[in-house]
Formats: C-alpha cells, structure tokens, sequence
C-alpha cells in the first residue's frame, strides 16, 4: 500500500462526516425523506474522497493551513457527487459501487433534482465559507466555474459521439475528452484551489495544475482499463460497461486503429452488447492489438513526467511526498 492510499485510507472518513453536515437541510420531513436522505447516502457510497483530500494536501504543501481549504475541498466533492448522479441517467447506468444507481432507486425526477443540489452546494459551500477572505472565495469560485464548463464539455463530446455512432475518432481526439470531462475536477482544479488557499506563487499554483491534469488523465485511462480487465467485485460501474455503452476509450480508439479485426470489433462497440462472451471477446481484441499495454504506457508516462514538474517547484515536505505518491497510486490502483 502507498503513502496516499494509507493518507486516503486514515482520512476519508473524516471528510465523510464533514460533507454529512451539508444534507442535513429542509424544513419538512418530507424533504429529507425525497432529497437530502438520498443525496447524503448516494454521497456516502462514493469512494475513497482522493479529490478533497488532495485539495487539502495542495494546501499543506505550498505552507497554508489544509483546514482553511476543507470547504472548498467539499465544493469539488460535491461537483463529484452530482457528475456522478447525471452521468449514471446519461449513461443509463444500472448500479454504483455495487449499489442501485439513484434514479433507479428514487426514480429519475428525484434523481435529476439530487444531483441539481448537489450541483448548488459547488457554489455555497464557498460563499458560506467564514475562513475565507472575499477575494479569495472570488478566485475558487472561478477555479470551479470554469471546472464545471470544462466537465461538461468533455461529458458533451463523450454522449454526442456514442449518439451519433462517430468511430472516426484519433488519439487526440480521446485526450481532448479526457482533459476536460476527468483531468480538470479529478486532479487540476483540486490542487490549484488548494495552492490558491495556502498562499502559494503563481509558480507553484501553475505546476500544481499541471501535476494534476497529467494525473487526472492518467487516472482517467487507468479507469478505462479496470473497466475492460479489473476485478468484477472491484468496479465501481457495470463491469465492462465501456464496452456496451460503446465508450470512446483510448484502449478503443488505439484497438480500432490497430487491430486486424476491426470490423468486428467495431461491430461489438456499435452493438449494445451484454453477453459475458463478446464482452470478452472485446477485450481480447483490444490486448492482442496491444492497446491495452498502450494505455497502460500512456499513463505512466505522464505520471513520470507530472512528477518530475512538481519536484523541482514545491519544497520538500510531507505533504510534497504524498501528492508524489498520489500519482503512482492513480496508475497503480485495482479498484
């Protein structure tokens, strides 16, 4: 185990009670009943917390106080927790880290209107932040408008693509989804915010943006992998949904171009597939077309390189160490 799976391990539970203390609102039971009790155990079942913890570390490691950040690290969790809600409708997903997705169990209005608060918390959890200096709250909020813009850009090319049957697509064209709908809130836009809070250079708060736009792709692609080859049990989504949703995936992209088989292949993406065999069959197109190895490359690479950026611009310090560490656990991570 990494240092930043043990930091994920020892902390995420305080960051659960924390972000607890934002679902309990409404001024009839009902409320609790149909929105804020759904949201608060949808938020409960939703990971390790790496994205407000890093936002604290960011925080920590440029010599603020990681405390000043904690709400504005709940902001970008609660952005995480209504992505989440929209993309499982988007997706038509079945179930989340092995529960019922929340508009199969509170039905798709609900579901809808759970996310939307969620969405509301981004900018109040700031606003209503006493430890933060005006214009200090100016400059998150802005870190997390353009952090919303640039998710759902990337989440807009990922659905028009599948809806239009569009496989004429390059590498590049992955990366440019990529970026936008995972590396801004998974890595980037975390580590600016909590630079921006702990006082940091402008130096320091560009490469830690950079640091973590390499380690949020790289988290992104390694999550494009455990879909296809993961441990079931392990998955958050439907094991090997990428394939039957027909995902846009660089181990897709990179298999269509490569493969000998592509008719094929391109038949099983195209075909809604759910039989346990041509899911399968899938897979072992992409391997033997070397693309899940070329995925599995891709991030390394630029975890490698994102790391040799942070080293020179950030003391040493434990929290340096651990953000160090963060970027072989992105890659590294069966779950």
């Amino acid at each position: 185990m990494t240092g930043f799976e043990l930091y994920l391990k020892r902390n995420a539970k305080s960051i659960d009670r924390y972000l607890a203390t934002f679902f309990v609102g409404g001024s009839n039971p009902d409320m609790r009943r149909y929105l804020y009790g759904p949201l608060a155990s949808f938020s409960d079942n939703a990971g390790k917390r790496h994205r407000p913890l890093i936002c604290l570390l960011a925080c920590q490691a440029v010599g603020g106080d990681p405390d000043r950040a904690r709400a504005s690290a709940a902001a970008i969790e609660h952005f995480h927790t209504a992505a989440l809600i929209h993309d499982d409708i988007e997706d038509a997903s079945l179930t989340r880290r092995g529960e019922p997705c929340m508009h199969i169990a509170e039905g798709l209005g609900l579901a809808i209107n759970a996310g939307d608060l969620a969405l509301s918390l981004v900018t109040g959890s700031v606003l209503d932040d006493p430890h933060l200096e005006d214009a200090v709250k100016l400059r998150v909020l802005k870190e997390l408008v353009d952090m919303t813009t640039r998710t759902i850009e990337g989440q807009a090319l990922d659905i028009g693509w599948a809806r239009d049957d569009r496989f004429d697509l390059t590498v590049d064209d992955y990366l440019l989804m990529a970026n936008h709908k995972t590396a801004y809130y998974s890595g980037a836009v975390p580590l600016a915010v909590g630079a921006i809070i702990g006082g940091g250079s402008e130096e320091q708060i560009r490469v830690l943006r950079e640091f973590g736009m390499a380690a949020g792709l790289a988290f992104q692609i390694q999550d494009d992998v455990l879909n296809l080859v993961g441990k079931k049990e392990a998955v958050g989504k439907d094991f090997r949904s990428d394939i039957t949703e027909g995902k846009r995936t660089l181990v897709a992209i990179h298999a269509l171009q490569h493969s000998p088989k592509r008719d094929r292949l391109l038949q099983i993406l195209a075909g809604r597939e759910t039989d346990p065999a041509v899911l399968q069959e899938a897979v072992d197109l992409m391997s033997d077309a070397g693309s899940i190895d070329y995925a599995n490359a891709y991030a390394r690479d630029l975890v490698v390189a994102a790391k040799d950026g942070l080293a020179a611009a950030v003391p040493k310090s434990r929290a340096k160490d651990l953000l160090l560490s963060m970027a072989d656990f992105f890659i590294k991570r069966a779950s």
